[in-house]
């Protein structure tokens, strides 16, 4: 779990690394855009953004390779940290033969196919769903055609209070 988390925190730590130069290079020259409106009194709000676009441009440029060593490093740590630093220790991995002691979803699979004779039936008959026994059948009628089709017997009953 400390490996999780101290890598978790290495890549906060990148994130915030590639993301702060082009954050604090924007608000200076916000900053300084608002400071010449000020004296100016040139009040456009598109002045400022042109010249923001390029400087963060520019520092994607200029630092874009030692932004992509970085996500490079974490990448090639992450690597190792999944391929050879868990499954070597025996506080991560589980037994090689766990599959053969335990059943994870047996309570819910209980019966699954108990009334199925063998998957031949389902073979020839595509599209149809193998049901455990013939009694949880649905059915379902047909639609009826007409605008307003006629209520049931029940339906009937309910709609003349009986």
């Amino acid at each position: 779990m400390e490996i999780l988390m101290e890598y978790l925190a290495r890549g906060f730590l990148i994130m915030l690394s590639i993301s702060m130069p082009c954050v604090l290079v924007a608000a200076g020259i916000g900053l300084v855009v608002g400071i010449l409106q000020a004296v100016t009194q040139v009040q456009e709000q598109t002045i400022a953004a042109a010249p923001k676009i390029l400087g963060v441009f520019l520092v994607i440029i200029i630092g874009g390779v030692g932004f992509t060593r970085l996500l490079t490093n974490l990448f090639q740590e992450g690597a190792v940290i999944a391929f050879t630093t868990v499954p070597q220790s025996e506080n991560y991995v589980l037994d090689s033969n766990y599959h053969k002691y335990t059943s994870p979803f047996a309570s819910e699979m209980k019966d699954k196919f108990k009334n199925r004779d063998d998957i031949d039936y389902i073979m020839k008959n595509p599209g149809k769903i193998p049901y455990i026994d013939k009694y949880q059948r649905e059915k379902y009628n047909k639609a009826s055609n007409q605008p307003m089709p006629r209520p049931d017997l029940v339906e009937t009953k309910k709609i003349l209070g009986r």
